[in-house]
């Protein structure tokens, strides 16, 4: 088994076993644990009833984040023409078409997000064996197809703070909620706004509870569990 150093083990003595804590408590806590030499992220991890064998059941989505990630957010956009030229516009950091394909095929993927507009879906479909499995591959359901128009909003929201959620095989979802220097307020909100935007994509065919189990956790730190009911009871302000 592995064996955790010193910081590790501090922090986990302050958890309390199998003890549930409200949203406020936990990050009160991640606050209060030792910190490495840099600034670590904070994910949430949650175990839903949904059934990932049915397509109907699989959860997916887009939560916007009202204090971002915490990092800056590479996008890239699959256009050509007029488009290309509004996404230039816009900000945002690599724009192509075919160029850019090839690159992408021979292993590159140095971005945070990847957007097209609909003409050029036929032509990034090859790519899904590479940016599937890394989320950024562009996609309807999540919004990350684009037409023309909406590319300056959309990138304007990709580099604020677009967070994507997808539910595993396994019936759990993981999302980035920010990072440990932001204050208690930034994160309830960042977490509270994204479980607002998975109870919204909940299947109507799941009955009963739909979150199982609830888990706030930093990059090097031990997972803090949650109440489940006071989670869900957050508002979006």
């Amino acid at each position: 088994m592995k064996k955790h150093g010193k910081r590790f083990q501090d922090s986990n003595n302050l958890i309390e076993g199998d003890k549930t804590f409200t949203l406020s408590e936990a990050v009160t806590l991640i606050g209060q644990m030792q910190k490495p030499r840099f600034d670590e992220s904070v994910e949430i991890h949650l175990r839903t009833n949904a059934d990932p064998r049915h397509a109907d059941q699989m959860v997916r989505g887009v939560a916007m984040l009202p204090h971002g990630l915490g990092k800056s957010v590479r996008v890239l956009v699959f256009a050509n023409g007029e488009d290309a030229e509004t996404a230039r516009n816009a900000g945002a950091d690599y724009v192509g078409d075919d160029e850019l394909i090839t690159q992408i095929e021979s292993g590159w993927v140095e971005f945070d997000v990847g957007l097209a507009t609909p003409d050029m879906m036929s032509k990034i479909g090859k790519l899904g064996r590479v940016l599937g499995r890394r989320g950024l591959m562009p996609n309807p359901r999540t919004g990350t197809m684009v037409p023309g128009r909406d590319l300056p909003r959309t990138i304007e929201e990709a580099k604020m703070g677009r967070v994507e959620y997808r539910m595993d095989r396994t019936a759990i979802i993981h999302a980035h909620v920010g990072k440990v220097s932001f204050s208690s307020e930034q994160l309830i909100e960042n977490i509270a706004s994204l479980i607002d935007a998975i109870n919204k994509s909940r299947p109507s065919g799941i009955k009963g509870s739909f979150v199982r189990t609830a888990f706030v956790t930093t990059t090097m730190g031990p997972s803090i569990k949650l109440d489940i009911a006071d989670l869900l009871s957050i508002k979006v302000e």
